[in-house]
């Protein structure tokens, strides 16, 4: 799995997912979106005193059966909202049903308490929205948690049509 500590996290995704890839599609992208991602590397369990942090586990889903999902970003950022890695340089499509994870160690903490992914993606056609989520695993003492934190569609609200 690609981590933030990876040299060249891109290149890393695309070797450590190459199964779940395929060529991206050459015709224009005609449907596309973006889902934002709110992560926990590290969480706070008393103010200013004790700190749990945990694993991050980002997976992107293609939930179409029939088109390829193009992955146009996916960027990490901070809780002062300063990206902190750039997980692909240029577009790559998951096949129907695909899966891609990239994966920060518990160590990783460059996130902090507000962290967050933000992926693009774009379809040539139309397709299930991809499926987005975090799993962050951790514990403190000898208590283990696990929790979930579904993406975000990111819409614009508040323009008058």
């Amino acid at each position: 799995m690609a981590s933030g500590a990876a040299a060249d996290p891109a290149s890393s995704l695309q070797q450590n997912f190459a199964a779940s890839l395929t060529a991206v599609p050459a015709e224009p992208a005609t449907v596309s979106g973006a889902f934002y991602v709110p992560v926990y590397s590290s969480v706070a369990m008393t103010p200013g005193r004790m700190r749990a942090d945990f694993s991050v586990t980002l997976s992107v889903h293609n939930a179409s059966e029939s088109r390829p999902l193009t992955l146009q970003r996916i960027d990490y950022f901070d809780t002062a909202g300063a990206r902190v890695e750039a997980y692909v340089k240029g577009p790559v499509a998951l096949k129907p049903f695909g899966t891609i994870e990239i994966f920060l160690p518990v160590k990783d903490v460059r996130g902090g308490t507000g962290a967050n992914f933000v992926v693009e993606w774009a379809a040539s056609g139309e397709i299930a929205e991809p499926v987005v989520e975090a799993l962050m695993v951790g514990g403190i003492g000898s208590g283990h948690y696990a929790f979930i934190s579904q993406g975000r569609p990111i819409r614009l609200v508040g323009r008058k049509q």
